[in-house]
């Protein structure tokens, strides 16, 4: 059974800290990270630390019309305020800021970075990362799948899982784990282990219980049209899908499938599931983000440390014009809040 991995301790007691990263400051990711601070500052049970150079920051809020943060030098530096900002060690940023620009995305990845390693090593509680651009990444020649690869791989490799959730406007939720993540399509077949979807069933348990959840009832995907048809239409479903569903039922998980994904999403939606497994990308985040595009979060599960975002992307169109929706940043802040056990509300 996954369980989740212990953080080092804090080196000295102090309030719980959420780091936030400003991601590609070319895109919406500021704006969107201090809009969300502004509403969900308060009651000093965690506070909040913004990860990236504080220029942006005082740019950005002074154009937002609300005040700086302090800056602090360290993170172990303490302070009496609910946010923060803290800037790694780094080269400035020119000015302006292109859109996929190889400084902005550099720079993207060392805040990253930076806030991942302080997770890491105790010095903060979680993250909450503000959307980057991953092509942009790639072109300034750093290898790069995403930020949940990443921060996997700099905790050490242990399983973990990409999971979106949200609600909809009648506070209907659909929680959608990943079997695979950002793999081109033509080798996700190739990619489906028998261990990795009955790992990937396991963090789904886990996440059931860390959300604190009444019910763990987990349904999976089949990767095929129709779950494969009996094996007339692939055979995954019958080789690898359907003993990692077996083996987990028999470990005592609540869980039941491959199911065929059209019929599986409706299923979840109107209340019989919990969690939804998806054996790619597109198959889960499509009905995710049809039903809580606002709303939704992409949280890693099984990481030592807390880690959300937004489910959006860097949106470089509107970027810098004061319009970005804030409501997915809102509820990846609520989301890592609750996980640390703090008040989720404003």
């Amino acid at each position: 059974m996954v369980e989740r991995a212990t953080v080092l301790p804090a080196l000295h007691l102090r309030p719980r800290r959420l780091g936030v990263t400003l991601g590609d400051v070319a895109g919406i990711g500021p704006e969107v990270a201090l809009k969300a601070l502004q509403f969900l500052q308060g009651p000093a049970d965690i506070q909040y630390v913004v990860v990236g150079e504080p220029v942006v920051v005082k740019q950005t809020c002074q154009s937002l019309g609300v005040p700086s943060p302090r800056v602090i030098s360290s993170l172990q530096e303490s302070f009496p305020d609910s946010v923060a900002i803290w800037c790694p060690p780094g080269p400035a940023l020119d000015r302006p800021f292109s859109p996929g620009g190889l400084e902005t995305s550099m720079a993207a990845v060392e805040w990253l970075r930076a806030a991942g390693v302080a997770c890491r090593d105790g010095l903060l509680d979680g993250v909450v990362t503000a959307p980057v651009n991953k092509e942009a990444i790639l072109r300034a020649g750093i290898p790069f799948v995403g930020q949940t690869e990443f921060l996997t791989e700099l905790a050490g490799n242990g399983p973990t899982g990409m999971m979106l959730l949200g609600p909809d406007d009648r506070a209907r939720w659909l929680r959608v784990l990943l079997a695979t993540t950002h793999l081109p399509l033509k080798h996700v077949a190739s990619s489906l282990t028998t261990n990795g979807v009955r790992t990937t069933i396991e963090l789904a348990a886990l996440a059931c219980r860390e959300l604190g959840l009444p019910t763990s009832r987990i349904a999976v995907c089949g990767l095929n049209p129709h779950a494969g048809e009996g094996g007339k239409m692939g055979s995954e479903e019958i080789a690898i899908i359907r003993p990692a569903v077996a083996q987990a039922e028999a470990d005592g998980i609540d869980v039941t499938g491959p199911f065929p994904a059209d019929t599986l999403f409706h299923r979840a939606y109107r209340g019989d599931f919990d969690v939804v497994i998806a054996m790619y990308h597109d198959q889960g985040l499509v009905p995710l983000k049809m039903v809580a595009f606002d709303s939704g979060v992409n949280w890693t599960v099984g990481l030592p440390f807390v880690r959300t975002s937004p489910d959006h992307g860097t949106a470089y169109d509107i970027a810098g014009k004061g319009v970005a929706n804030p409501s997915s940043m809102m509820a990846a802040l609520r989301l890592a809040r609750q996980l640390l056990g703090g008040n989720a509300g404003s």
